[in-house]
């Protein structure tokens, strides 16, 4: 129940007021079908009826500089459920629940635990999330994910297509729905929208996700929502947020839960390949500076991911690569067991257990929204001087494994974020 409409009206709000017993009223806006017009669910959003006129994205930019954000956005969350559930909503059709990155997923009372818990058995949920957050808050929007799913309930990615470096991140994301942004569906396409819209049906025809299209308001963005590939759609030309009807449609809008993943290793992914093969280091370290390279090349900015084993292997000079990476790019990882400092400015460092099986391995991951590469290798461990060490490996540009070895690495920076053992604080990495 994020803010989704234009800042208006007064310039600040009373939090207290807003957050008094009452004061907020969730709204919901209908999702339809774009071919049939049926309803299949709704999205929920924050309204303050009693209060005047308060604009939610005026409360919801309060909140953060008061330092109350999460308090907001879990105020509005559990309205939301709370009104579905008092109107028995039920299971067939869906509920869009907007919620900002940084906050909690787990409910800190008793009674919003009470109440989500309904929520997981009573309705069925698509947790929205927005496209800005994969860049502000990347590590913390996966812990989200991950507990997402773990509640059985689908991932909404919305606003896509305002900033076409966040595309890299699809793949980590796995959306269910892929939320158009209202600016794609309204504004006449140019090279921006091409690239943007190629990337999202590449990643569409891939994992077969959902995509809706907001802000349609017209006949004609109607029709061009449909051009981009959009088979449900929000927007006034369907209906302005209000009341949940008493009796609900029985059109479902389709998703597939996604399981999280069980933990592996980017070389346990691929141990049984018929291409793999033993290199030394100083082979594999020429092969893994030109991966480096073309991710610095790409036009879409990729994701780069790297598991250096220990931190003596992160040299001075290594570090500055990746330093540069992550100004490029717009997620740059970097595990070694042993970091005692940041590996790079500007990227996300993560401390492996010394116990962790992904000690043993060297791998350099480069994911975009059109390129996929990589360097997996497991060290053999029989001796010899640094640069002649023996390594199992193999480079692969299969997007289906490498994307999967991402998502390992992956892993461990969401479970050190949720620890809270990752050795640097989430900013903004292309600030």
């Amino acid at each position: 129940m994020a803010a989704r409409v234009p800042v208006g009206g007064r310039r600040g709000c009373d939090l207290d007021e807003i957050l008094a017993a009452g004061a907020l009223v969730p709204s919901y806006q209908p999702l339809v079908d774009l071919e049939s017009g049926a309803v299949v669910g709704y999205e929920a959003l924050a309204r303050w009826p009693v209060t005047g006129r308060v604009d939610p994205a005026t409360a919801f930019t309060e909140a953060r500089a008061q330092g109350r954000l999460e308090e907001l956005d879990w105020a509005c969350r559990l309205a939301a459920l709370r009104g579905a559930l008092d109107t028995s909503l039920g299971n067939e059709q869906t509920l869009f629940v907007n919620m900002e990155a940084s906050s909690s997923v787990a409910p800190r009372s008793s009674a919003a635990r009470t109440l989500v818990d309904e929520a997981i058995h009573k309705l069925r949920v698509v947790l929205e999330l927005t496209e800005n957050s994969l860049l502000t808050h990347p590590s913390e929007l996966l812990r989200t994910i991950r507990w997402a799913r773990e509640q059985g309930w689908g991932i909404a990615l919305d606003d896509v297509g305002v900033n076409p470096d966040s595309l890299a991140l699809l793949p980590f994301v796995a959306p269910d729905v892929i939320k158009l942004d209202l600016s794609l569906v309204q504004q006449t396409p140019g090279p921006h929208q091409a690239r943007t819209i190629a990337a999202i049906l590449a990643h569409a025809e891939r994992t077969g996700a959902v995509i809706l299209a907001e802000g349609v308001e017209t006949h004609d963005h109607l029709e061009q929502a449909l051009a981009y590939g959009a088979r449900y759609g929000q927007g006034w030309f369907f209906g302005r947020p209000g009341p949940l009807p008493e009796a609900a449609s029985t059109a479902r809008l389709p998703f597939t839960e996604r399981p999280a993943e069980p933990p592996t290793t980017p070389f346990e992914l691929i141990r049984e390949a018929k291409d793999l093969r033993v290199g030394r280091k100083k082979l594999l370290l020429a092969m893994s500076h030109q991966i480096e390279r073309q991710a610095m090349s790409l036009g879409d900015p990729p994701v780069v991911l790297a598991a250096f084993q220990t931190a003596e292997w992160l040299t001075p000079r290594t570090s500055r690569r990746y330093a540069c990476l992550a100004v490029a790019c717009p997620f740059v990882g970097v595990l070694a067991a042993g970091l005692t400092r940041p590996a790079c400015p500007g990227g996300c460092h993560v401390s492996l257990a010394a116990s962790d099986p992904l000690v043993g391995e060297w791998a350099v991951i480069v994911v975009g929204p059109h390129y996929a590469s990589a360097l997996i290798a497991r060290d053999l461990a029989d001796g010899g001087p640094d640069r002649d060490r023996r390594f199992e490996f193999v480079i692969t540009h299969d997007r289906e494994t490498v994307v999967s070895a991402g998502r390992s690495l992956m892993g461990r920076i969401t479970d050190a974020v949720r620890g809270g053992d990752q050795m640097s604080p989430e900013l903004d990495l292309r600030a």
